[in-house]
């Protein structure tokens, strides 16, 4: 197996909806792509593969050591790291929202519950938007637009992914919600653990969501002042916009099963999405 094959395959089975989307890239920016894809699911299973965090922290560090390595021409002698030299040679990728994902998911390390949606946001800028960014650059998109526009999307991305992570995070006792929010509905840490399906826990969902179309909503305002180009980075805008209506569907219950389940037609919908040229 290749570098580049073992990149590709890593994706595939830690982020198959970003598999597909990266598979529907111009031939000539998907390796690369795949490579900082790779990067961000290896940094980001660092807090569920380890039970010591300071071996998270280690691990962390290691990233950044090999960060500054790779930017050096002294890349670490593992198959995502040479991979993300090449994609950072060939494309000339800014190292400071590679090092910000790495931050990002440096903090998140402690387990610590957001204290806002405010911060929940910015967690999701700092580490779902900065993927945006670098693929934007692998396209060779510079454009303000595009950016507000990858601003937007990152954070509704990042907000849908907290809702879909809780019933995997209720299972390890750990709680990510704002406490704003569950201070505002009157949810304990208890009722998210156990599984609540009750009106007030529905009530937490509801509001994240509604932040989350709030960002989409945004993007799609931009849309016509983005570059046709930069539109098919930003196709896990399908994704998104599925897995919200099937939460209203099930009336915000973030513990539905329907919501575990994997959309077989999204490979159809993400095609439709490139061949529309829209997101």
């Amino acid at each position: 197996m290749t570098h580049a094959e073992y990149c590709m395959d890593t994706v595939r089975k830690y982020d198959y909806e970003s598999f597909l989307c990266s598979l529907l890239l111009p031939s000539s920016a998907r390796t690369s792509a795949f490579a900082v894809r790779a990067f961000n699911v290896d940094v980001a299973q660092i807090r569920d593969m380890v039970s010591d965090k300071n071996i998270g922290y280690m691990r962390m560090h290691f990233w950044k050591d090999s960060l500054e390595g790779i930017y050096k021409d002294v890349p670490p002698r593992s198959p995502v790291g040479l991979e993300l030299h090449k994609a950072v040679k060939r494309h000339g990728l800014s190292k400071h929202w590679l090092k910000r994902i790495i931050e990002g998911r440096t903090e998140n390390l402690s387990d610590q519950q957001f204290r806002s949606m405010k911060d929940m946001e910015d967690y999701a800028e700092q580490t779902v938007s900065s993927l945006y960014y670098l693929l934007l650059e692998i396209l060779g998109i510079k454009n303000v637009n595009a950016d507000h526009a990858a601003s937007h999307i990152g954070k509704a991305q990042g907000l849908v992914t907290q809702l879909r992570a809780v019933p995997f995070n209720a299972g390890r006792q750990r709680v990510y919600l704002p406490l704003e929010l569950m201070l505002l509905h009157d949810v304990s840490q208890e009722e998210v653990i156990r599984g609540s399906t009750e009106q007030k826990m529905k009530d937490v969902a509801y509001d994240i969501a509604g932040n989350a179309h709030q960002h989409l909503d945004k993007a799609v305002d931009l849309q016509k002042e983005v570059p046709k180009d930069a539109k098919i980075a930003f196709l896990p805008t399908a994704s998104i916009r599925n897995y919200l209506k099937i939460l209203q569907q099930v009336d915000f219950n973030v513990f539905d099963s329907k919501l575990q389940q994997r959309n077989h037609w999204l490979p159809i919908s993400l095609w439709m999405q490139r061949m529309r040229g829209k997101y």
